[in-house]
């Protein structure tokens, strides 16, 4: 498989405490974790030309990971029309903790995306809520991670296909942190731990879920459906003609 991990790669500059916790950026400490499996991995970032998703990278990326936060109406339409595109086409989307306000996901989605929050660096349970399906595999009942940032319903997103994790925080809130889509051909995982101040991008079970996430995501190997006028397949013996 072909992976691309996608960051903004702002916070990381211009912030030293997400520089410290990510000093070659979030979307490299996602990059290394797959790249230990054997998976073939590139990064793109927002300040590329063309936000490091040209038409050669995206047709040659099986799975597409997204991160972003603070630059969102930055990403060009024309990039988003792409993606989509390809996502629609057979390419994995993996849209990982603040891209739910993406302009990628929202299009996706056909909703706000929006969400109640709070940066309090909080507590937070993750419970398996589908032990059966693929990307919770090797996941527990559930797991914990020391400090994170709040994200509590409602969670303005359309109802899941599957809902594989929900989230209980210290201050009393619950979120629907692991959903996933089909869109066309295209398979889109939406998962929400990942504050850019917290190392959760190292925890042990977090990484699990993306590479996991990474597989069940990889493209069918199947043609998109073919649409519009179509020949009748059986002879036709009659009937009106228009």
């Amino acid at each position: 498989m072909n992976i691309t991990v996608w960051n903004e790669y702002r916070h990381e500059k211009n912030n030293l405490i997400v520089a410290e916790v990510y000093p070659d950026g979030i979307h490299q400490a996602i990059a290394n974790f797959l790249i230990e499996d054997g998976i073939t991995v590139k990064t793109a970032t927002l300040d590329e030309a063309e936000h490091g998703l040209t038409e050669d990278v995206l047709n040659k990326t099986d799975v597409l990971i997204w991160w972003g936060h603070k630059a969102h109406d930055e990403v060009s339409d024309d990039v988003v029309q792409k993606v989509q595109q390809r996502v629609l086409d057979g390419m994995g989307l993996i849209v990982l903790h603040s891209g739910h306000f993406s302009k990628i996901f929202k299009v996706l989605m056909g909703t706000s995306c929006d969400l109640k929050w709070r940066e309090a660096g909080e507590k937070e349970r993750i419970w398996v809520v589908d032990p059966a399906h693929p990307i919770a595999e090797g996941i527990g009942e559930y797991f914990e991670l020391d400090q994170e940032e709040m994200y509590g319903e409602h969670f303005d997103i359309p109802v899941p296909d599957e809902l594989l994790f929900m989230s209980w925080f210290e201050g009393g809130e619950v979120f629907r942190s692991g959903v996933t889509y089909k869109r066309g051909n295209g398979k889109i995982f939406y998962f929400r731990p990942g504050h850019e101040t917290y190392p959760t991008y190292y925890n042990e079970n977090v990484q699990k879920i993306i590479k996991n996430a990474v597989k069940w995501a990889a493209p069918l190997k199947r043609k998109r459906a073919v649409y519009g006028n179509a020949q009748p397949i059986e002879k036709l013996k009659g009937g009106m003609k228009i």
